[in-house]
């Protein structure tokens, strides 16, 4: 079964709007766990605008499952997350202004960059994923920076299928194939939700784990969190 990580990013945003702590980013991890999510994602940018870098502190002795920390590897970033020591850590080449992930890594043209900061992340035992565009290229040079997965880059997927267009889960579905062929595990996300999903889970193979954030917190306000992670997790199956 495909792993589910919950990304409560949107969750310290609201926390952030108001100030205080409500809601509680680390109580949501807690109860995000409770009904059954498989893992909990957070990216903290350099700003804070939404997860702090103390949450990051704060969730690691709380998370049962697995913490996965994106973001761009930046001094900053990087040390917080070899203090941290998350089961995973997801490499995404956005910039400070970009308001959500809007691109995948040129794995060719950063190849060396990659290979030394995915090194220093694997001498920690933290396991690497590095967010790529379903292009075969840049799928096969994920293989060559020592990554242990990709993460394939999904809007396009999610805006296309929104338009009838099934069709647009085809690349995904051969980045996948590429990806497993060189030994890579494959995640998934951005723009997943509970319209969508299942059509992609049923048709890219080898998929360890979708991350699931601004849809599927979007989704809880209507139908409420738990029932909103099980109906994902039944997607899943």
């Amino acid at each position: 079964m495909t792993k589910l990580s919950v990304n409560i990013n949107k969750i310290a945003t609201l926390r952030n709007a108001r100030g205080g702590n409500v809601p509680d980013v680390i109580q949501a991890a807690k109860d995000l766990e409770r009904f059954g999510a498989q893992g909990i994602t957070i990216h903290p940018r350099p700003d804070e605008r939404h997860i702090r870098y103390q949450d990051a502190r704060d969730l690691k002795p709380v998370v049962k499952t697995e913490l996965n920390i994106e973001g761009n590897p930046i001094d900053k970033f990087t040390n917080l997350v070899l203090e941290v020591i998350p089961a995973q850590v997801t490499l995404v080449p956005d910039g400070p202004d970009a308001i959500t992930s809007n691109a995948g890594w040129d794995t060719v043209k950063h190849r060396d960059y990659l290979k030394d900061v995915i090194a220093t992340f694997k001498a920690k035992g933290i396991r690497t994923s590095i967010f790529v565009d379903p292009d075969p290229e840049m799928v096969a040079g994920a293989a060559e920076t020592g990554t242990d997965r990709v993460e394939l880059y999904t809007e396009s997927y999610a805006v296309a299928y929104a338009k009838g267009d099934k069709d647009a889960v085809l690349p995904f579905a051969e980045a996948a194939r590429i990806a497993h062929e060189h030994g890579l595990g494959v995640n998934a996300g951005h723009d997943l939700s509970l319209d969508n999903l299942a059509y992609f889970k049923q048709h890219v193979p080898h998929l360890l784990e979708v991350s699931i954030g601004h849809a599927l917190i979007s989704e809880a306000l209507y139908l409420g969190l738990e029932k909103v992670v099980n109906m994902y997790l039944e997607r899943l199956k």
